[in-house]
């Protein structure tokens, strides 16, 4: 943390902020301030002039609270037993700025102050702050390494004074700096056009007053001339809805044809209340009437479904945008993609009238979905480091590599090493039978060695016409003469005896076969002994 020697409210610390992300931005950057837009945000930072830089702050962030603070500081001095001096700072990188209501001479506690309002001190009662409050501190903790936040909500005075111990929550202050990368990449990317004042619906033409008066005919009535510039005015009302100042006016249109709907049936009854039947004035105002409805039901329903069309063209290019973004941390991830990232448009633009809040909401949750795509990118990128560790022979343990990457880097780093761990285990295990097994060999044929050792020369002969015969097939009947009987304590080791008594050169695999085959009564054995 670098600490800049600024008094804060001055120009040079506006200027400062100007060229930094601020803490007190931070809220508005996570789409969670209600004071400002995200949108409105960028446009304050892509204009880059101190001047509307000054007005935006003083606007959404400070107008009285200052005295509040100030009287607000000495309760919390006796609280913590520390001092706390107001400072501004920027992080190591130079990236991030955080002002501080008060800091200790340690540097390991700050002090946030609030204006007391209606919500905020059951907020901070309940230890449970709102994000639009949160995100601030976070990047106050972040930029100062400090361990707490001391956040009070007060009036300046004891009697409304609420405070709580705020520490950093793991996982929020790596969320807040993909936020700002995405808020410096749209800032990058940004187009400044010309501020649109909201609009209101022009003023209405004026039609004169319809008066009728009858005594068994019509005494006086203007209504030709009526009828005449009632029919213009109807003819020139706009039907292609563009803008916002298109609905705007198509909308007062509506209201304006309804009262004049009104004001066409209360004339009518007042005729009729002098007269049964004048059949020319009833039929113009039946007509002047149904232009009117009319006109007013088709401006209705044109309102209506070009701000669904409109509605569903901001949430379609918004998905647009949020998938071609997934694609490209895809393709640089290569080995794996990200899981789906779940972004509700329909419900963020849900409620919102003109279309500068409908697209500014949509561009606040395609922000947030970015900021999470963009921060999985980040972890499945760094777990994937792990994978390209691991030695050759053991990355065919790791197939299942696409949901491996989803875990902490910690897990997945102890879940690799288990996996390696037991294969290497496995494979001394199998290593430790092989060569038990081959001691276990080895001593047999030792044995066979051993025995073989007594055999006379005539006993080796015949057992070389003993092997002739029974390599004529698995069914061959041997008879050996019963001259010399040689004890064995196996079936297995006597067969290894006599087939070295032939002379002959068998593997202990074969010889197990023609013991099992012997055992089945396939093949006679080769003595009487077994």
């Amino acid at each position: 943390m670098q600490v800049i020697n600024v008094q804060q409210g001055t120009d040079e610390w506006l200027s400062l902020r100007a060229k930094h992300f601020t803490a007190s931005e931070a809220p508005v950057m996570m789409a969670a301030s209600s004071k400002a837009t995200r949108d409105e945000l960028l446009r304050v930072k892509a204009t880059g002039s101190d001047k509307k830089i000054s007005e935006w702050v003083q606007k959404y962030l400070f107008d009285k609270g200052h005295d509040y603070e100030n009287m607000a500081r000495p309760i919390v001095e006796a609280l913590i037993g520390e001092e706390l001096f107001p400072a501004t700072a920027i992080d190591d990188d130079g990236y991030l700025l955080a002002s501080f209501d008060g800091m200790t001479m340690m540097e390991d506690t700050l002090f946030e102050h609030k204006m007391w309002n209606g919500t905020l001190p059951d907020a901070v009662r309940a230890g449970d702050l709102p994000a639009e409050y949160y995100w601030q501190l976070e990047q106050q903790l972040l930029v100062s390494g400090a361990e707490r936040v001391i956040f009070v909500v007060s009036d300046g005075t004891e009697n409304n004074f609420e405070q709580m111990e705020y520490r950093p929550v793991p996982g929020r202050a790596e969320e807040l700096i993909a936020g700002w990368r995405q808020f410096e990449t749209d800032l990058n990317n940004y187009t400044v056009t010309a501020a649109k004042e909201v609009p209101v619906g022009k003023a209405i033409m004026r039609l004169p007053a319809l008066k009728v008066e009858i005594e068994g005919d019509v005494k006086q009535s203007n209504l030709a001339i009526y009828q005449s510039q009632a029919l213009a005015f109807i003819q020139s009302i706009n039907t292609e809805l563009t803008t916002d100042q298109d609905f705007a006016d198509a909308e007062e249109t509506v209201k304006f044809c309804e009262k004049a709907e009104s004001e066409l049936d209360l004339i009518k009854q007042q005729a009729l209340s002098q007269t049964e039947k004048i059949d020319l004035l009833f039929r113009t105002i039946d007509t002047l009437r149904e232009e009117m409805r009319s006109k007013r039901l088709t401006l209705t329903k044109l309102v209506k479904t070009r701000k669904d069309e409109i509605r569903g063209e901001i949430v379609m290019r918004a998905k647009t945008d949020l998938a071609q973004h997934i694609a490209e941390l895809n393709k640089r991830l290569a080995v794996v993609s990200l899981p789906v990232i779940q972004a509700d448009f329909v419900t963020a633009i849900k409620g919102k009238k003109t279309l500068t809040s409908l697209q500014g909401a949509a561009n606040d949750e395609l922000a947030r979905a970015k900021i999470e795509a963009t921060r999985l990118s980040e972890k499945y990128a760094s777990n994937l480091e792990l994978f390209t560790d691991i030695e050759p022979a053991y990355q065919n343990l790791f197939a299942d590599k696409a949901q491996l990457v989803a875990h902490d880097k910690e897990h997945l780093r102890l879940l690799i090493e288990q996996r390696i761990s037991k294969q290497k285990e496995a494979e001394e295990q199998q290593k430790e039978r092989e060569r038990q097994l081959i001691i276990a060999r080895e001593k047999e044929a030792e044995d066979a060695r051993l025995l073989a050792s007594t055999v006379t020369p005539a006993e080796q002969s015949y057992a070389q016409q003993e092997h002739a015969q029974t390599s004529q097939g698995d069914t061959a009947t041997i008879i050996r003469p019963t001259e010399r009987v040689v004890s064995k304590p196996t079936l297995l080791q006597g067969i290894q005896a006599d087939i070295a008594r032939a002379g002959i050169t068998m593997n202990l695999t074969d010889v197990e076969k023609l013991s099992t085959a012997i055992k089945a009564g396939r093949v006679r054995a080769f003595s009487a002994n077994y």
